[in-house]
């Protein structure tokens, strides 16, 4: 039910009560469930309602009874497996039987999703739950969401706004992963580092967080030098391109660090095409980042030598809290981070890859 619509009932229901000769009765407006289908957004997106399997999330129903309408703004979930992992745990979360009318709308456009939101917050939901692919231009759907009374809860990145304008945020954090990562590789104590720096979409949260570490080391660093430095856009061929293009000019480099599994996952591809050793025993440090279990796997075999967990489990989290806020209580914390850490080629178990691969 809209909120609109439910404050009309009310008010019907006061003047009935008023009019009524036997001074009042007892009946009250009933309550009803009315999810809103948002349709905005172009052909370019992947917009539904609705979602797949019950999980099994937090078992406390709405307080009114009523299914909580939410708007869920994510990524495309081929973009990468972890966007594939984030996209199937909160499409399995938000579904009618946890208590949700859910719509989905996944777009790697920022001015699309944007578009889509403000539709969403336009149609009253609940909730807008986002993943932004940038951390800017969100003032607007921000302001217009907290006039609407729709709560605003982050996931998966940051976005660069007070505070005031979400009610939480569940999300990675993407600066502490670039910078487990530097640790880890200023560690191995080469003579000289010379990277090839591929980078994710430019102006993501996990895109500022992890090339920021490593742009503060290389510019404190002599022995630190970017052979190049360029974004592959999260996109595997790219990435194998954009090395390929490294080795045809002839640069010597031994260290590749790719700001997502799949993109080192195609920088190795052009090593093995053109015989250069990479891994535990190879020429070539590798680097990724994200929980895709075949990478988890790579690095236990020593073809890599480093991964930088990123945890895309974070429904179940917002779930929680959504059920806590419609039952008065607010998240003790504002910005909760998901548990994420570094694996290298070294250390890493089976027993890790079991746990920690999705």
């Amino acid at each position: 039910m809209k909120k609109k619509f439910l404050a009309l009932l009310l008010a019907l229901a006061r003047v009935l009560a008023l009019a009524a000769c036997s001074g009042g009765g007892d009946d009250k407006p009933s309550s009803s469930n009315a999810g809103n289908n948002t349709t905005a957004g172009n052909d370019t997106g992947n917009n539904d309602t609705g979602s797949s399997a019950n999980t099994g999330g937090n078992d406390t129903a709405p307080v009114s009874g009523d299914l909580i309408t939410v708007g869920v703004i994510n990524n495309d979930p081929n973009e990468s497996g972890y966007r594939t992992a984030n996209d199937r745990a909160m499409r399995e979360m938000f579904t009618e039987e946890n208590g949700y009318k859910a719509t989905f709308y996944n777009n790697n456009d920022a001015a699309q999703q944007i578009a889509t939101a403000q539709q969403m917050v336009q149609d009253e939901v609940d909730f807008l739950l986002l993943s932004a692919a940038s951390t800017t231009g969100w003032d607007t759907v921000l302001q217009d969401a907290q006039a609407a009374g729709t709560q605003v809860i982050l996931f998966d990145r940051m976005l660069e706004a007070d505070e005031s304008m979400y009610v939480a945020a569940v999300v990675s954090d993407m600066p502490a992963e670039g910078a487990t990562a530097v640790e880890w590789l200023a560690s191995q104590g080469l003579d000289e580092y010379n990277i090839i720096h591929i980078q994710g979409h430019m102006g993501s949260d996990a895109q500022l967080g992890r090339t920021g570490a490593l742009d503060e080391k290389v510019a404190a660093e002599s022995n630190w030098t970017y052979i190049t430095q360029q974004t592959a856009d999260w996109d595997e061929q790219t990435a194998m391109t954009i090395t390929q293009s490294v080795i045809d000019s002839g640069k010597s480099f031994n260290v590749i660090y790719a700001e997502n599994n799949g993109m080192a996952r195609g920088a190795v591809s052009a090593l093995d095409a053109n015989g250069i050793t990479h891994g535990k025993d190879g020429s070539v440090i590798v680097m990724g980042f994200d929980s895709d279990k075949w990478a988890f796997e790579e690095v236990l075999a020593g073809r890599w030598n480093y991964m930088g967990q990123c945890n895309p489990l974070q429904a179940e989290t917002i779930d929680g809290i959504i059920k806590d806020l419609q039952n008065g209580k607010s998240p003790d914390e504002k910005i909760i981070y998901t548990p994420e850490q570094g694996f290298n080629a070294e250390t890493l178990t089976q027993a890790d890859v079991d746990k920690y691969g999705v």
